[in-house]
């Protein structure tokens, strides 16, 4: 499976020490019965980190699942775990939850009641058309695969550009005249590994790599494009 992951951005004013003081010892135990067995479903904040811009911390959740027995159904705990990185950068808290999207949003949904009673906490960070257009354009060679949103073709809700086509800016400058870049795979500068970003700012390893070099490619790389798409948006 590749990794996976999903930025999120904290719209109230905050600090890391505040954060980290609200998840410290934060776990909801929920009790169920399933199939006449009894549960304890659990989930909880673990493992908090708090260094200099960053909190790091395991996210935990469970839930029962049923599976197949010689034609019977038979319930098991099953837990899910995320790793939670809370960082400022420059007047921006973002959160990256390591984890596929939906569970991700789970994650931000829960984390954002918990630390301010609201589910509009947390959102979606966004990179901007414009910035993500430039960080194709910056180095071209790099994309693997451009996909377009936003089209104002009839019925026709996205386009993609790969392989050879990429070479033919006539057909690029076309469909970015018709829609906006949505999604992009690229190889990492100075690499052979393979990533992918979207514009709300789903991140996807195609290529095997520890989780911390992963984080590590999405600070160095991901993080820049939402500031500055944060700026320009902020810009009178």
């Amino acid at each position: 499976m590749p990794l996976a992951a999903k930025i999120f951005e904290i719209r109230v004013d905050t600090s890391l020490e505040e954060i980290a003081d609200k998840l410290r010892g934060y776990r909801v135990v929920d009790e169920r019965s399933e199939e006449g067995m009894d549960f304890e479903l659990m989930t909880e904040v673990k493992d908090l980190d708090l260094k200099d811009d960053m909190l790091e911390g395991t996210f935990s959740k469970d839930k029962i699942i049923l599976i197949n027995q010689r034609g019977r159904k038979v319930p098991i705990l099953k837990t899910t775990e995320a790793r939670i990185i809370f960082r400022k950068l420059e007047d921006l808290i973002l959160l990256t939850v390591v984890q596929e999207k939906h569970f991700a949003n789970a994650v931000a949904s829960i984390l954002s009641h918990h630390l301010y009673l609201s589910y509009k906490a947390l959102t979606e960070a966004r990179i901007s058309p414009e910035v993500m257009r430039e960080f194709h354009e910056r180095n071209p060679e790099a994309t693997k695969v451009i996909y377009f949103d936003n089209l104002d073709f009839p019925a026709v809700d996205k386009l993609a550009l790969y392989g050879e086509s990429l070479k033919d800016s006539g057909l690029y400058e076309e469909y970015l005249s018709h829609g906006n870049i949505w999604y992009i795979v690229f190889t990492v500068t100075g690499t052979n590994k393979v990533m992918g970003l979207t514009r709300n700012c789903v991140v996807t390893a195609f290529t095997k790599m520890p989780e911390s070099e992963f984080v590590e490619y999405i600070h160095q790389i991901v993080h820049p494009l939402i500031l500055e798409s944060k700026k320009r948006h902020e810009r009178p």
